[in-house]
């Protein structure tokens, strides 16, 4: 019998700490539904000390979930450690995170800590987690660059305080898996009572190690991995959770553990984190890009066509790619519409969602003659990407772009209730676009981030963008989704603007 690897997830808490990746309440509460039915054991929500806000989303987690654990970050203080428990109470399954920092360059730059001030803080906050719940995890942070010895004698101590979960981070994507795997099989062999608890890992992926450095450890006894979705985290993101749960599986020679994790939901879930953050996938990331599956090479292809182990070693379908099929047109009712929403997992939150959601699917049926899957998943997600105050609404647009002359766009925007309308050049008709939208609002923000991509395959595809925003020290995403490209780029602008004007993201818990 292979033993159980828990997955825990933290693209809620850690994944969201990416510039702009900051969810709403209700866009936590979507992600973690579908973690939940993705098979995830642990949901980290969150850090509740770091605003009402976040302490809120966390509660609203664990009031929706049912089957997961859901757990809340806390530094190792007891303001901390209270407002975790506080956020879990409505849990059915809860558990407090908590965390102090144990190399010489962290006790001594950031917390300015000496290393027995460090280890009593670490006990007492354990002590304190356990009258809340009696799911008490602890990590290292920068254990990495910690000293050995003293891991172990923080390590034994928070095992005696009641602590169940030990987790080892590579907290600055510092470690290779060689030395990694070392360090986990030297601290389970050497930490007193070590069986008592279940050792965990958490790496970043600086040097794009995250992946290989978590499986090291799991191949030395780590039986629980912390990661995100598409890899999502602040710098270089962390391990990502498709592929160590494919690593895992496709390897089953070579890993004597397994998770719970239904894989066909893999790809449902990489694609409601990427729309709901902005972040897209890249086309040629493992398991979940658009390129994982298909084959150029005219060899490969007449491999795969004699046999498909030839080059594949997944199936798509056991991931949950499925055939770009047409599923909808514009003669197709609200029913039927429901009905494909729900075989895709889709679930508008109550039937004026699902009444807006239908709307913007017949307008799109009018625009484009094949309606896609991802187009239904995209329209759903985008719609709840635009449920925020409309302080900014698009009116009436015009874009001119010609050979030889200079791109102009004439922007009409509703602005609080008043119409204003402007006309300005640019390098393009987006350029212009987004000048003339800039000259209405006169916000004052930067747009550091502009993407575009293509939601299905074809001229008439839908383009969605994403736009990032920063004003003030704080950074939005916004999207837009639109078959004409410069009408989805001055959406997302204005989605961007209107997130801006709103002030739902939060400041990140470091700030």
């Amino acid at each position: 019998m292979s033993d159980k690897l828990i997955i825990f997830d933290t693209t809620l808490r850690d994944g969201e700490q990416s510039p702009g990746a900051s969810m709403t309440k209700d866009e936590k509460i979507r992600i973690a539904r579908q973690l939940e039915k993705l098979g995830v054991d642990v949901i980290e929500a969150g850090f509740a000390a770091a605003s009402p806000g976040d302490a809120d989303a966390i509660s609203g987690v664990a009031s929706a979930i049912e089957n997961s654990t859901v757990c809340s970050l806390a530094r190792a203080s007891e303001k901390d450690v209270r407002a975790a428990g506080e956020a879990i109470k409505p849990a059915r399954s809860g558990r407090i995170h908590t965390f102090i920092a144990t190399s010489p360059i962290h006790m001594e730059k950031k917390l300015r800590m000496q290393p027995d001030q460090v280890v009593e803080a670490a006990v007492k906050a354990v002590k304190l987690a356990l009258e809340y719940t009696d799911d008490v995890e602890f990590s290292a942070e920068d254990a990495v660059r910690s000293d050995m010895d003293f891991l172990l004698r923080v390590f034994d101590a928070v095992i005696q305080a009641g602590a169940t979960t030990l987790n080892v981070p590579d907290t600055v994507g510092y470690s290779i898996p060689a030395l990694w795997g070392e360090r986990m099989k030297q601290l389970i062999a050497r930490v007193p009572n070590s069986h008592k608890v279940i050792w965990s890992t958490h790496c970043h992926n600086d040097l794009g190690l995250a992946v290989a450095n978590s499986l090291a450890a799991v191949m030395n006894g780590a039986r629980q991995v912390e990661c995100t979705i598409n890899g999502l985290g602040e710098r270089a993101g962390n391990a990502s959770l498709e592929e160590i749960v494919m690593a895992v599986k496709t390897r089953r020679d070579v890993f004597p553990c397994d998770t719970r994790i239904d894989t066909t939901q893999i790809v449902p879930t990489s694609k409601l984190v990427s729309s709901i953050t902005g972040y897209p996938v890249q086309p040629n990331k493992a398991v979940v890009g658009a390129n994982a599956f298909a084959h150029e090479s005219g060899i490969h292809q007449d491999g795969v066509i004699k046999h498909r182990q030839t080059y594949e070693i997944m199936r798509a379908e056991d991931v949950g790619w499925s055939t770009n099929k047409l599923t909808l047109g514009k003669l197709s009712g609200r029913n039927a519409f429901r009905t494909r929403l729900q075989e895709l997992g889709i679930a508008p939150d109550g039937d004026e969602a699902l009444n807006e959601a239908f709307t913007r699917f017949k307008d799109l049926a009018d625009r484009k003659r094949e309606i896609y899957d991802e187009d239904l998943q995209a329209l759903v997600s985008i719609g709840s990407a635009a449920q925020i105050s409309e302080h900014y609404r698009l009116v009436s647009m015009r874009a001119h772009s010609e050979t030889g002359v200079l791109p102009q766009a004439q922007v009409c925007l509703n602005v609080g209730g008043q119409e204003h309308s402007a006309e300005m050049q640019g390098g393009g008709p987006v350029d212009a676009t987004f000048k003339a939208i800039e000259h209405i609002a006169q916000s004052g923000s930067e747009l550091q981030l502009y993407s575009v991509n293509n939601i299905t395959s074809g001229t008439d595809a839908q383009g969605e963008v994403t736009v990032r925003l920063s004003k003030g020290g704080r950074v939005v995403n916004g999207q837009g989704a639109d078959t004409d490209i410069v009408v989805a780029s001055a959406k997302a602008y204005l989605n961007a603007l209107n997130r801006l004007d709103a002030g739902s993201q939060r400041a990140h818990p470091q700030v």
